[in-house]
């Protein structure tokens, strides 16, 4: 038990292990859900090819939209774009960074979806048969044109009556499989001579560069991380301090009913440095919005953001984020 918190705490703590076992189950998913499927060619001329391109394009989009939406970095990144500059300067680098890591992630799924579909080629055979000549295969010679248009349609469909023992359909379909096999491997092989240049390259190029990119990204990841669980701190003390206010204003009302009063300071011993100064909605909501708009440096030696109500307002908000 002991050593599987111990994964979980890594991969919690860890956003690029997450990401790359979220990108790994995408992948499998894609490969499963591609070997569940359905496969039937309409074996029409009018909707052949936007059933096999719709089968190998739209679920790649649904699974790239997917691996954005489940990758917490595209969030991350779409804040540091927008959020304003205040005391702390943007670096295009972290954002360029992040940009890159998501759309690589995100990506995997679906080219493994249209790999898997090239290698398979019935997506290919549906889309393209009636796009075929039919005067470069014997069977089709001397059947006039809006008939040929049938039969190519039909090559697909193994179990039709007219084509199901015909060697035209077997020649179609054989050349058009190989052809998409070849494509498949072909993307293949490119993305694997891509993966390998970029990897043996890498060191050429200024490493110290990626290296703060790299540092950044995930400050940035790990910073907004700690500034929600202070909020949530925050949220959970201000609230028990508010029901404790409240029962001290029933407090009459309390000892007609012969309720007990539950004291002030049980539970919020380690609250009061937090709350101090911090007493009604407003100053809250004004130091959420010195967080978004001023940004403290990032330097520990110089002192946090400016105090948000007066002096006696404090939070705990800078000192987690700039530490």
């Amino acid at each position: 038990m002991d050593r599987f918190r111990m994964i979980f705490q890594y991969f919690q703590s860890n956003s690029e292990s997450v990401m790359n076992g979220i990108c790994g189950l995408l992948a499998l998913a894609s490969v499963k859900m591609y070997t569940s499927l359905d496969f039937s060619c309409p074996c029409l001329p009018q909707y052949n090819m936007a059933y096999g391109l719709g089968i190998m394009f739209v679920p790649p989009i649904i699974l790239f939209l997917c691996g954005l939406i489940l990758n917490r970095q595209s969030l991350v990144m779409l804040e540091e774009w927008r959020r304003p500059a205040g005391r702390r300067k943007k670096d295009t680098a972290v954002i360029r960074y992040l940009c890159s890591s998501i759309m690589q992630r995100a990506m995997v799924a679906p080219v493994v979806w249209i790999v898997i579909t090239l290698l398979d080629g019935k997506c290919l055979i549906c889309a393209f048969s009636g796009s075929m000549d039919p005067q470069k295969f014997v069977g089709f010679a001397n059947v006039s044109a809006e008939q040929v248009q049938q039969l190519l349609a039909k090559v697909p469909c193994k179990d039709d009556e007219l084509l199901r023992n015909s060697t035209s359909r077997k020649t179609v379909s054989r050349y058009l499989r190989c052809c998409s096999q070849a494509l498949g491997w072909s993307i293949l092989l490119i993305l694997i001579i891509a993966a390998f240049l970029a990897r043996w390259l890498r060191p050429c190029f200024n490493q110290a560069t990626l290296l703060q990119a790299r540092h950044w990204s995930n400050y940035i990841d790990m910073e907004q991380k700690i500034f929600e669980e202070t909020c949530c701190e925050h949220s959970r003390l201000f609230a028990h301090k508010c029901i404790l206010h409240f029962f001290e204003s029933m407090q009459q009302e309390i000892k007609l009913h012969n309720f007990s009063l539950p004291r002030e300071g049980e539970g919020a011993e380690g609250g009061e440095g937090l709350l101090q100064g911090i007493t009604d909605q407003d100053q809250v909501n004004k130091l959420l919005k010195t967080w978004y708009y001023e940004k403290p440096p990032l330097d520990v030696k110089r002192s946090p953001l400016p105090r948000a109500d007066n002096a006696s307002t404090h939070s705990k908000f800078p000192q987690h984020s700039t530490v």
